[in-house]
């Protein structure tokens, strides 16, 4: 039984880390007393870990990291719940191939370990990286990631801003270039926003709706509290 907790965001403006999903995280790691938090997506992992170690202390539950251990599978093996931290997803997918954590991610959550992820940690809980808003400053062997969902996340969504004389791509346009290329769906997750499964029961968490891209059709918008089981067919 799937238990994923994907957040578009970390940190809202002017909030403390994790502070507008607490209730969220709480529940989702209710049992938990130890956690693992995944930091490669940041290149301090010790001041990242340090953070993370500092929050989760608030909710009563220890933090250990890969990058800590000698073994960074068997820590993922042994795992009462995982959380990926967000940074630049290049770097976090092609730093999981390195230490050879992709598969072992993947049969824990089979198993029905926790599974949480924020930014860069909700990209590679897709099936690839594709949809990412960040540069490739490393190259992953493959842009191959987890597949915990079977359809890809745009976290941290914005609509396009009518006032702007930026002549750039909007965010909405990029999605639609990746559905030319890719089968859909692309699910755009605002700043706020996550998406809770706890086996069969699938649904939007957050103050604002979700934009749901699909190919050959116009974008709509998922309200907060929606069952989104439909996306996986």
């Amino acid at each position: 039984m799937a238990r994923l907790l994907l957040i578009s965001n970390s940190t809202n403006h002017g909030e403390r880390y994790l502070a507008h999903c607490e209730d969220a995280v709480r529940s989702h790691l209710d049992g938990v007393d130890t956690l693992v938090f995944v930091p490669y997506a940041l290149f301090d992992r010790e001041a990242y870990t340090a953070n993370a170690r500092k929050r989760f202390a608030e909710m009563g539950i220890a933090v250990e990291s890969p990058h800590e251990s000698e073994d960074p599978v068997a820590t993922i093996e042994s795992a009462q719940a995982v959380f990926i931290g967000g940074g630049n997803t290049f770097r976090l997918l092609s730093t999981l191939q390195g230490e050879r954590l992709l598969e072992p991610l993947r049969k824990r959550v089979r198993q029905g370990m926790p599974y949480m992820g924020a930014s860069a940690g909700t990209n590679v809980a897709c099936p690839t990286v594709r949809t990412t808003n960040d540069m490739p400053i490393v190259e992953p062997s493959s842009l191959t990631a987890l597949g915990l969902v079977p359809f890809q996340i745009n976290a941290h969504y914005l609509d396009p801003d009518l006032n702007s004389v930026h002549m750039g791509e909007t965010r909405e346009t990029r999605i639609t270039e990746y559905l030319e290329e890719n089968p859909g769906p692309v699910l755009g997750l605002r700043e706020g926003s996550a998406l809770a499964v706890n086996g069969e029961e699938r649904r939007l968490l957050g103050p604002r709706p979700a934009r749901l891209f699909e190919r050959g059709r116009e974008p709509r918008e998922l309200e907060p509290g929606s069952e989104v089981s439909f996306l996986w067919g």
